[in-house]
């Protein structure tokens, strides 16, 4: 039997309702700061596949478990998750119509967690060192909760958000880079060595989805030898590179349809599938429904909005 929790303390308390305001739709609402969005679920949801783009998911209600390999990823009111790679995965939520699921989702802005890593660096914080990770779980401190506090309270006014609210974000950037798993955050950031190639074939399989790509190809790109490149490839993604473009394939494909109104026909040939029925096979076992019952299925639960302008990554959402 597992530990109990302990209590969240009343600064997160305060979180929730503001939260449940920014979020009056169920699913992913937008906010007036691009690349930050609210989720609100009514509903558990049952183990399903996701692809996360680099970001942080912060609960303030409900909870989410991610399964990635084979380790469970808590994030609820205590801890939240960072995404340093785009990464496919099964997630479960804990929700109810009483107590909905209330999330922010930060697509992860690079250009800001370098120049404040690099400024952290110049005063003197930010040396210790970590192995790079895809997906961590990290504690929600008091810190991080008061810069979250006003960075909610500062999206329900549009002139604060507009006028605030870029620093606001900076403020809990620098929080997530600082906090417990900063090192770890940090070091998958800086991109260097192996993680650091993998990392960059990662983007080009998202750029480039629909074309034909192979391990060869992928792994002289990568200047390694194809049998040390897949095995990297799996250690930061827990998949192989062809199991991964599947699956981007198919999360794309998903997205085609439910945004852009495709046929299942469409959506294959878009994402570069060449058979129908090996599309349709491979989409019902990876999501369980067939083309058609997952688009309705996803109107009908979620909203959807456009992703962030210069969005790198396919993701499930």
């Amino acid at each position: 039997m597992s530990p109990a929790k302990p209590p969240v303390p009343p600064r997160a308390t305060a979180l929730a309702p503001l939260a449940q305001s920014l979020a009056p739709l169920e699913g992913y609402n937008p906010t007036a700061l691009a690349g930050v969005r609210l989720l609100r679920s009514n509903r558990p949801l049952a183990r399903t596949p996701v692809l996360y783009d680099p970001g942080i998911v912060i609960v303030f209600q409900g909870r989410k478990r991610g399964y990635f390999g084979q380790r469970t990823y808590v994030y609820d009111a205590h801890q939240y998750l960072a995404v340093s790679v785009p990464v496919p995965f099964a997630m479960e939520t804990d929700a109810s119509a009483e107590a909905p699921l209330l999330a922010l989702y930060l697509h992860l802005d690079f250009p800001l967690a370098a120049e404040l890593t690099l400024e952290i660096g110049r005063h003197g914080g930010g040396h210790d060192q970590a192995e790079p990770q895809s997906m961590l779980s990290s504690p929600l401190d008091e810190a991080m909760q008061l810069s979250l506090l006003r960075l909610l309270q500062g999206l329900a006014d549009p002139v604060e958000a507009a006028v605030l609210g870029p620093q606001l974000l900076r403020e809990l950037y620098y929080r997530i880079l600082t906090g417990p798993q900063g090192p770890t955050l940090r070091s998958a950031l800086a991109m260097q060595g192996r993680f650091g190639k993998i990392g960059k074939a990662l983007r080009r399989i998202h750029a480039g989805y629909a074309q034909p790509l192979d391990v060869a190809r992928l792994a002289q790109e990568a200047g390694m030898s194809a049998p040390s490149f897949h095995s990297h490839f799996k250690a930061v993604t827990c998949t192989s590179p062809m199991q991964y473009l599947k699956s981007i394939r198919l999360h794309q494909a998903r997205l085609l349809m439910v945004r852009e109104g495709m046929t299942a026909a469409a959506a294959c040939h878009a994402v570069g599938i060449e058979s129908s029925s090996q599309f349709n096979r491979e989409f019902k076992r990876l999501f369980g429904l067939t083309p058609a019952r997952e688009v309705r299925r996803m109107r009908a639960s979620f909203a959807l909005p456009r992703p962030p302008p210069g969005a790198a990554f396919v993701s499930s959402h």
